[in-house]
């Protein structure tokens, strides 16, 4: 079988620039492709830290003017992984993330920006690149959403194209007035094109435009086809419902490997897993939590929303706190939430420490250390979290929504009973059913026989992109077939 040529569209890429699950998928997803025959080469804006990770760094063409500015499309490497980068300093070089600025509201050129992005892929999917052309481009969230549209609107032969939504909260919607200096004809502005609701909508486009839609779990792509969590696009998804494919993230289990993390104090694996009270007691010291090797840690790693539901664990802490746990919370997010933390560690110093922050090694050593992963989400496309939970033997509490339904296994009285539970799961999302989903919990981790079982069957869950990228690469294949037929 011939080797399949795929370009990747994405707004970030770990390890050279990350937000959130966006970036580990981008990055993982061509490792694991790549034993299957699947080549894929990742187109990504060149911010300055994308420009200062990139090894091997050439130009491979000129752009000339870029909506705005001058261009160049580089390509190198990074930690194993080939890339394009859009080297446009007037869209990219400047301070702050890959969306704001240190202020942290939107900047008000992103339409032009990520349409920018869009634009140079459908080129490249067009054969923009000396000697390389896709098979497939694989567009990932609203940032790449113009993609589908520019290779539908430039007319001629045009590879397939695969969309994905991660998160279908952010969707990407702009001033119609923009259509033309986005270089979009007037016939692009209907339903059946980039129009949403009056406006320019990029992840709709996309959505509509592509050849086939994937999201990332199961149970998110039935949730976003209902009014209820479709946001406005429940109408068109399930329109589209022959098109869309729930696919599960993975994660990458050699940067999540609690017996070679460098990251955490002490190595372990499911046969050594006492060994794993070392991180706990490390991680108490770190964050000045009382050390107390019994008292239940709680962990939270996560953006600090009101779509993670992390305002109802607020609501619900004094019933853990009374009980003797601890809780430990790395992120940031809404100020209101991030206030109502700080109020939690100053109502209850020793027990409860948070860090406002991005902070990889953190991330790894609250997982290795807290003996609970709490993900209270209100919807949650996938999630990451409670994935790399069950690696590190860190027992998940989650909601029953999205991607959480389809990865932890509720320790109900018949799974545990088969040995078959891996966590604990909650609905509806409410403060009264996390209070229960609490204290279940507590008499869980109170069994040290159950907990055991409970931790070493999330070990042995197979939370890597194996099973995933077989269904990416079947994908791919199965569009290319349907359109040479």
């Amino acid at each position: 079988m011939s080797q399949l040529e795929v370009l990747a569209v994405a707004s970030e890429l770990y390890p050279l620039v990350k937000t959130g699950g966006l970036a580990d998928v981008a990055g993982a997803l061509p490792k694991a492709l790549k034993p299957l025959g699947v080549r894929m080469r990742t187109l990504v804006p060149g911010y300055p830290a994308v420009l200062a990770g990139l090894q091997k760094a050439k130009t491979v063409k000129a752009l000339g003017e870029v909506f705005g500015g001058p261009a160049r499309l580089l390509s190198g490497v990074a930690d194993g992984l080939e890339i394009f980068a859009l080297d446009a300093p007037h869209l990219y070089d400047r301070p702050g993330g890959p969306y704001g600025g240190p202020d942290g509201k939107d900047f008000a050129d992103n339409a032009r920006r990520f349409a920018a992005l869009g634009r140079v892929a459908a080129s490249i999917g067009q054969g923009l690149v000396p000697r390389w052309r896709p098979q497939v481009v694989h567009a990932h969230d609203w940032q790449a959403g113009l993609t589908a549209a520019y290779l539908t609107y430039d007319g001629g032969p045009r590879p397939g194209v695969v969309f994905t939504i991660h998160n279908l909260a952010f969707q990407g919607q702009f001033d119609p007035r923009l259509l033309g200096d986005l270089g979009l004809p007037p016939q692009s502005f209907t339903p059946d094109g980039v129009e949403y609701y009056g406006d320019i909508g990029f992840l709709k486009a996309g959505v509509r435009l592509a050849d086939r839609v994937t999201t990332v779990s199961p149970t998110y792509a039935a949730e976003i086809c209902t009014p209820e969590r479709g946001m406005g696009m429940d109408g068109l998804l399930h329109g589209r419902a022959d098109r869309l494919s729930g696919i599960l993230n993975g994660i990458d289990v050699e940067t999540w490997n609690p017996a070679a993390d460098p990251l955490i104090a002490a190595p372990y694996d499911a046969a050594r897993l006492d060994a794993r009270a070392a991180n706990k007691a490390a991680l108490q010291k770190r964050l000045g939590l009382t050390p107390e090797p019994d008292a239940p840690l709680f962990g939270v790693v996560s953006r600090l929303s009101w779509q993670k539901g992390l305002d109802l664990l607020l609501g619900a802490l004094p019933l853990p706190m009374a009980e003797g746990a601890q809780l430990a919370v790395l992120g940031s997010g809404e100020p209101a939430v991030e206030q109502g933390f700080r109020d939690a560690a100053a109502a209850w110093p020793g027990r409860v420490a948070c860090v406002f922050a991005y902070d990889e090694p953190l991330a790894h050593q609250i997982q290795a250390g807290a003996d609970v992963l709490a993900v209270p989400s209100r919807f949650e496309p996938c999630g990451l979290t409670q994935l790399c939970a069950l690696r590190y033997a860190a027992v998940p509490l989650v909601a029953r929504v999205g991607g959480l339904a389809d990865t932890v296994i509720d320790a109900t009285p018949m799974s545990l009973a088969s040995g078959a539970a891996t966590g604990v799961q909650f609905a509806p999302v409410e403060t009264p059913m996390l209070e229960s989903a609490i204290r279940r919990t507590l008499e869980l981790y109170r069994a040290p026989q159950t907990w055991r079982r409970l931790q070493l069957n999330g070990m042995a869950t197979d939370v890597s992109w194996a099973q995933s990228a077989r269904r990416y690469a079947q994908l791919y294949a199965g569009l290319l077939i349907e359109r040479e037929a």
